[in-house]
């Protein structure tokens, strides 16, 4: 085993197009400089698409979840024992973690509410049956199946929903870096120009988002640091990889004259050296406030940075430039988009770190995961609120600039988001209460295992042809985060060297991408099985 543990500030490669640089004297790079100009195009100059379109699309990650979850829990009431195939497992993953996004984010785009109900009646249906063919609870009347799973204990050192939001936004995005360069990607879903959003722009949020919630400072206990400064320098010195990526990437960029989208970072700037800017600025503020006050730390970031755009030429300077001409003389006009918009990611950073904070509290029953739900639902009617009142008197969404509305938007969809999953996770406690003994991978076990849990764990290890519990898609991914999004990266950059994509048709392009996430998703799934995780640093 090459043991590891994957750094989580580095799964954004994607974000900066992760295209590969070629070596000017091949072929291959001399088709690609063809294109370059037509492709820009085809990505710049957009618009987005409506926060109601984005809010319809954010269930279907929870919904495949849960579908995945009720599917093994059937499979386990029709034959008395756990799915043991590894082919079968990868298969049923692929099928319903990565298809239904893949195909919702392309040629069922027009009809992705329906895509949404549909999926819900599916579920629907499916906990019906195993309600229907329940082994525990068969002659209990339903009141006291309820009272027992919302007093029913959990283990409370895992949360699934934590782990699933952060795989999933990888997973999703890693969809997005390719589709996007097909004309089946709706436009509305790519990266903005100026204002508006897309759901690309919400995949850049979502990442500090679900990297924020699991930050050192969330997961350390009081009184484990003795020393600040050092441990100050040691989480700057931690973000060397970030810097790294970044100087590697526009070290390869410029060599081969790639084409660039400036108004996205900046000249020189890129999303490695944004992530660095903010995990190293955040280690600071950190370590000058209390943690439990990252709240107020972001509230007063956003605002003033707000006030600074509005009050001051700062808004005219990151869109227009100093000349007013878009000029990109010196560095700061060259990279005002990257270096700005980090008091923005900061804000967003901060806000997620509290949220951390509550998620990370000890809780135990299922009823004390139910009370978080409203707690969450009614912190985004505020920030839904807040948001309304922003686009209307002050500024509208701009993850260029990364403004207040931005950071608004993104923590309020984050919530719902991680709501989503929440729900899918207790649904699954429900149905696995119902079937005594069946396991889903990457989801809650009970505190107090079941006898014939009891019985599986003890044998288990005997028997080669049970699968570990954690074996699926979601903890392969997780296992070796850096390591997939430089696969899809390098895979992304394949694709757009030998494929004219933006002229693809409908099947060449699903044929594509589908082979693309298969090849990413067997690649993680083979190094599960074999017990391989890459150490980075």
């Amino acid at each position: 085993m090459i043991k590891a543990k994957a750094k989580k500030w580095v799964f954004f490669f994607f974000l900066d197009r992760g295209n590969i640089c070629i070596h000017p004297n091949s072929l291959l790079y001399a088709e690609e400089m063809s294109q370059p100009p037509a492709k820009e195009d085809f990505i710049s100059n957009l618009n987005g698409t409506t926060l109601l379109e984005i809010s319809i699309g954010l269930p279907l990650a929870p919904l495949c979840v849960l579908s995945r979850g009720l599917l093994l829990i059937l499979y386990f009431l029709h034959n008395g024992k756990p799915l043991s195939s590894t082919r079968g497992h990868f298969l049923l993953d692929f099928a319903v973690l990565v298809v239904p996004p893949v195909l919702s984010c392309t040629v069922l785009a027009p009809v992705l509410l329906w895509v949404i109900l549909s999926i819900v009646a599916f579920c629907a249906v499916l906990v019906l049956t195993i309600y229907c063919r329940r082994t525990s609870y068969a002659k209990v009347p339903p009141k006291q199946i309820l009272s027992d799973f919302w007093n029913a204990r959990l283990e409370p050192m895992y949360i699934p929903s934590i782990t699933v939001f952060r795989v999933f936004v990888n997973i999703l995005t890693s969809i997005s870096i390719l589709a996007v360069d097909f004309p089946q990607y709706p436009r509305r879903y790519a990266k903005t120009e100026t204002y508006g959003t897309g759901v690309m722009d919400f995949g850049v949020g979502s990442f500090v988002f679900g990297n924020a919630v699991v930050c050192p400072e969330v997961r350390l206990q009081p009184g484990a640091v003795r020393s600040k400064f050092f441990y100050l320098v040691r989480q700057f010195l931690a973000v060397w990889p970030l810097l790294l990526l970044g100087f590697g990437r526009l070290l390869s960029v410029k060599a081969v004259e790639y084409h660039e989208h400036m108004s996205e970072y900046g000249v020189h700037w890129n999303f490695f050296f944004t992530l660095a800017a903010v995990r190293m600025g955040a280690t600071l503020l950190l370590t000058l406030f209390p943690v439990r006050k990252a709240w107020v730390v972001a509230t007063v970031l956003a605002v003033v940075y707000e006030c600074f755009l509005d009050l001051l030429p700062l808004k005219a300077f990151i869109l227009h430039g100093s000349d007013g001409k878009d000029s990109r003389t010196g560095f700061f006009n060259a990279n005002r988009e990257g270096i700005f918009s980090v008091v923005g990611y900061l804000a967003i950073y901060m806000a997620s770190v509290q949220i951390g904070l509550y998620l990370l509290k000890k809780r135990s029953a299922v009823r004390e995961w139910f009370g978080v739900i409203p707690v969450f639902l009614s912190a985004v009617g505020l920030l839904f609120l807040g948001l309304d009142i922003t686009q209307t008197y002050i500024d509208a969404v701009s993850r260029r600039m990364a403004n207040l509305a931005f950071c608004i938007w993104v923590v309020a969809h984050c919530l719902v988001l991680f709501s989503c999953f929440l729900v899918a996770d207790l649904i699954l406690v429900f149905a696995k209460l119902l079937a005594d003994g069946a396991d889903v991978p990457c989801s809650w076990r009970f505190a107090q295992p079941s006898l014939a849990q009891k019985k599986r764990d003890l044998v288990g290890p005997l028997d080669t042809k049970t699968l570990p519990q954690n074996v699926c898609v979601i903890s392969a991914v997780n296992k070796n985060q850096l390591l997939y999004f430089l696969l899809a990266n390098v895979l992304t950059g394949i694709v757009n060297l030998l494929v004219d994509t933006i002229h693809s048709s409908t099947f060449a392009a699903m044929s594509i991408l589908h082979l693309y996430m298969l090849t990413n998703c067997c690649v993680m799934y083979l190094l599960q099985a074999k017990n391989i995780i890459f150490k980075w640093w």
